[in-house]
């Protein structure tokens, strides 16, 4: 069975994959984790890669081959990655969500900035900016919407979650779908 997880910068898709699949005994994936190795082996920073790749395919057409790879050769697997539910179409789909100020302090605590922001309201400036540029370059290179809930399974609100709480709802969900 295959897992994906989409969702909001900030809203905990990283977290919650990494503690789903250690709780199923699943191997993870991030395709944000390979963007960030890529982007260091450039000497850029993801967010300079994320500029390049609006012009040029190359970074996300690294990302679409592992996970092609992926889908053809692993069975047990939760994946960490916007369009998770675009190359793993009969995975269980999950989208996480949160509110943006909540998304901004997260962030913001844990660095995730290549230029730190200063404040919550900085680092809404700089996700409104990031997820715009992300929405519109998947929207012109696959044709989809990362963001239509429509495409996922579940969506969980996790502005109000600890990771455990947001694994237990996708774990629980997943439980009732085995049992279909």
């Amino acid at each position: 069975m295959i897992i994906t997880l989409g969702g909001r910068a900030g809203s905990g898709t990283s977290s919650a994959g990494r503690a789903l699949a250690k709780r199923l005994g699943y191997k993870f994936y991030s395709a944000g984790e390979i963007r960030r190795r890529l982007a260091k082996e450039k000497g850029l920073t993801l967010a300079e890669l994320n500029k390049v790749a609006e012009r040029d395919a190359y970074s996300d057409k690294l990302v679409d081959e592992e996970m092609k790879r992926m889908a053809e050769t692993q069975d047990a697997l939760v994946v960490d990655a916007w369009l998770g539910f675009y190359f793993f179409p009969d995975s269980i789909k999950i989208f996480l969500d949160a509110d943006i100020k909540v998304r901004a302090k997260r962030l913001v605590e844990r660095g995730n900035f290549e230029e730190p922001a200063r404040s919550v309201r900085e680092a809404v400036k700089l996700i409104k900016q990031r997820e715009e540029g992300d929405a519109v370059r998947f929207e012109k290179r696959y044709g989809v919407n990362i963001f239509d809930q429509n495409h996922f399974d579940l969506v969980i609100d996790t502005s109000h979650n600890t990771v455990e709480q947001t694994v237990d709802q996708i774990y629980r969900f997943v439980q009732s779908r085995i049992a279909r």
